[in-house]
């Protein structure tokens, strides 16, 4: 019978090393973690998990790139 893994995906959790971040997907033997500082990371749970807790600060918003195009230069004569 499989275990529940230690976090949901979505969690957000501390490290002392790589501060805050956020789970992107954890299972009986690795877990994901997109950190605010350092980038996606992948780890062996039973290395990490001494070393995480839990956060409760809300998900950052990813940021989203502009689509608009930027206005062509006005020629002046």
């Amino acid at each position: 019978m499989a275990t529940k893994p230690a976090f949901a995906q979505g969690a957000q959790v501390e490290h002392a090393k790589f501060g805050l971040g956020s789970v992107l997907s954890c299972n009986e033997e690795y877990i994901v973690i997109k950190w605010d500082d350092h980038g996606e990371k992948k780890f062996v749970l039973s290395i990490v998990l001494p070393n995480l807790k839990k956060s409760d600060r809300t998900p950052p918003v990813e940021k989203r790139r502009s689509t608009r195009k930027k206005a062509a230069p006005v020629a002046t004569a």
